[in-house]
C-alpha cells in the first residue's frame, strides 16, 4: 500500500505512516499563479492500494478540490484502489433540506468524491450518520470515543456527569455516560442564527458535579460556551468539553477564553495552531486511522475498532 497526503494535515498523515511502518508517498502539490492547484504523483502507483489523507478543514473548498485532483491523478496513474481518508468530512451539516431552495451539499460532496474516482471512504465522527448512505461505495466510519476514553480514564474524575449541549448530541452523550459509568444530563437550547445560540434549561442534576460536555464539532464554540455558562450557574464544579473536531474560528477562540470551560479535549483530525489562553488537550487518532488502513488493505474486519470497554460507540 501507499499513503499520500494533501496539504490539509500532513502531520497526521506522517503519524499514520509511522504507525503503519511505511514512508509517506511522494507527491508535488503547488498552486498555479492564478490559484489553480497542480498535483503530480512522484512515484509509481500502478496496481497499488492507495490511501489519500485529506480532512476538509478550512479553507474547505480548497482542500476539497485538492482531494478531487489527487484522486483523479491517482486514477489516471492506474492505482488499483483509491481510499479517501477524510478524518473530518466538511459540509456534513448540510445533510437535508431544512428550508426551501437550499442544497444538500453533503450528498453533492459524496457524488463528487465518487465521480473523481474514489473507491472507498474512511472517515471519523460524521456530524450526521446518515451521510454514510449518501455514498454508493463502501464507507468505514470510525469514532474518536475510544481515544477520548483512554485519556478521560487517566483523569479519574469523581461525581462525573456527561452533558449533551443539545438534543442532537444525546445519543453520543449517552454512549459516553455508559462507558464512563457517569450520570447524564442535557442542555436545551434555542438557535438564534448560524453562529449564536441561547441555552435555556438543564435537564438533569449537575450541582456539585464534575461535568463533561460532549460534541462532535465546534467552530464558533457558541453551543459549548453557552451551555458551560448555564451549567456553572446550576452549580457545576469542573467543566470539561470533549469535541472530536475543533475547527475554532477567531470568534470561537475568543469565546473559549472567556468561557467557564476549564479544559477542551479534542483530536488532531484537523490541523490547528496553538491557542494562548485556552487549555486544549489534543489527542492523536493516528493509531486508530492507521489500524483501520492496515485492516482495509488486508481485507480484514474493522468492526472491533468501533468497540471499547465492552461496549460500542454508537
Amino acid at each position: 500500500m501507499i499513503v499520500f497526503s494533501g496539504t490539509a494535515n500532513e502531520t497526521l498523515a506522517r503519524s499514520i505512516c509511522g504507525y503503519i511502518g511505511i514512508p509517506l508517498g511522494k507527491c508535488t502539490i503547488r498552486p498555479f499563479p492564478d490559484g489553480e492547484t497542480f498535483v503530480k504523483i512522484e512515484e509509481n502507483v500502478r496496481g497499488e492500494d492507495v490511501f489519500v489523507v485529506q480532512p476538509t478543514s478550512p479553507p474547505t473548498n480548497h482542500h476539497l478540490m485538492e482531494l478531487f485532483i489527487m484522486v483523479d491523478a491517482l486514477r489516471r496513474a492506474s492505482a488499483k484502489r483509491i481510499t479517501a481518508v477524510v478524518p473530518f468530512y466538511g459540509y456534513a451539516r448540510q445533510d437535508r433540506k431544512d428550508q426551501p431552495r437550499v442544497p444538500i451539499t453533503a450528498k453533492l460532496v459524496a457524488n463528487l468524491l465518487v465521480a473523481a474516482g474514489t473507491n472507498r471512504i474512511l472517515t471519523m465522527d460524521l456530524h450526521a450518520q446518515q451521510i454514510q448512505g449518501f455514498f454508493d461505495i463502501p464507507v468505514d466510519h470510525l469514532y474518536a470515543a475510544p481515544v477520548m476514553y483512554e485519556y478521560l480514564k487517566t483523569l479519574a474524575l469523581p461525581d462525573l456527569v456527561v452533558v449533551s449541549p443539545d438534543v442532537g448530541g444525546l445519543k453520543m452523550a449517552h454512549a459516553y455516560s455508559q462507558t464512563l459509568e457517569a450520570g447524564l444530563a442535557i442542555v436545551a437550547k434555542r438557535r438564534k442564527n448560524a453562529s449564536e445560540v441561547e441555552s435555556i434549561a438543564v435537564i438533569g442534576d449537575v450541582r456539585n458535579k464534575n461535568v463533561l460536555l460532549v460534541d462532535d464539532l465546534t467552530e464558533t464554540a457558541g453551543t459549548l460556551t453557552q451551555a458551560a455558562t448555564l451549567l456553572r450557574k446550576k452549580g457545576a464544579k469542573r467543566i470539561l468539553a470533549c469535541v472530536s473536531h475543533a475547527i475554532l474560528t477567531s470568534v470561537g477562540v475568543e469565546r473559549l477564553r472567556k468561557s467557564a470551560i476549564d479544559e477542551l479535549i479534542t483530536t488532531d483530525t484537523v490541523s490547528r495552531l496553538a491557542v494562548p489562553g485556552v487549555k486544549i488537550t489534543t489527542l492523536t487518532v493516528a493509531g486508530l486511522l492507521g489500524e483501520a488502513i492496515k485492516r482495509i488493505h488486508n481485507n480484514s474486519s474493522v468492526n472491533s475498532l468501533f468497540e471499547f470497554k465492552g461496549g460500542r460507540t454508537s
